[in-house]
């Protein structure tokens, strides 16, 4: 049966660095220009898709960004098994127009509480058009978290979240990057969820 009114969505899928995580990319915005991280099904309040998804046994993490949702799998599950049971629940539930993101559920972590300095603008700045939309296209995201005495701590999300390449990126990708474009930097590190 052809339904009226609403969009024809399409999904493909990508791999990311992390072979625990798959990105599914859409042909509708989810969350415009904005992300956000479930590393659990008991974080899933302000959103449906994430609470659905988490319904499936073999789902660890759900990351939706943009136009794509990012899927951590259990080290048991084959990505081949399982990516048309769910390319096919995403496109049913996008197509009946269910909601993605309520956004008055969503509880915001404090700001960063320190200073906002040059040096912490800087870092922000360099996150935002230099690192941000490499690590969105492999499926994650970095965001800033704190800078303190030349420490800079993100936090990694989606596919970045337990990447076994992560820490490479992190210390010769974006410590290196840091360190040649902001000397205040001294280094950089992760915090985990």
């Amino acid at each position: 049966m052809i339904k009226t009114g609403n969009p024809i969505i399409s999904i493909y899928t990508e791999m990311t660095p992390n072979p625990e995580t798959m990105k599914f990319v859409v042909n509708k915005l989810l969350y415009p220009n904005k992300s956000i991280d479930f590393p659990d099904a008991a974080s899933t309040e302000p959103s449906p898709l994430a609470a659905e998804l988490f319904t499936f046994p073999f789902i660890r993490g759900v990351f939706i960004c943009s136009n794509f949702v990012t899927l951590t799998k259990t080290n048991d599950t084959d990505w081949t098994d399982v990516i048309p049971t769910i390319k096919q629940f995403l496109k049913e539930y996008l197509e009946d127009n269910r909601p993605v993101i309520n956004e008055d559920k969503i509880v915001t972590a404090p700001a960063f509480s320190g200073d906002e300095s040059d040096v912490v603008q800087r870092i922000k700045e360099l996150l935002e058009n230099h690192v941000k939309p490499a690590v969105e296209m492999d499926g994650g995201a970095i965001q800033f978290k704190d800078y303190h005495d030349g420490v800079v701590t993100l936090m990694l999300q989606g596919s970045c979240s337990g990447c076994p390449s992560s820490m490479i990126t992190l210390k010769a990708g974006i410590e290196g990057m840091m360190k040649r474009m902001i000397p205040e930097v001294k280094e950089v590190v992760a915090e985990a969820e």
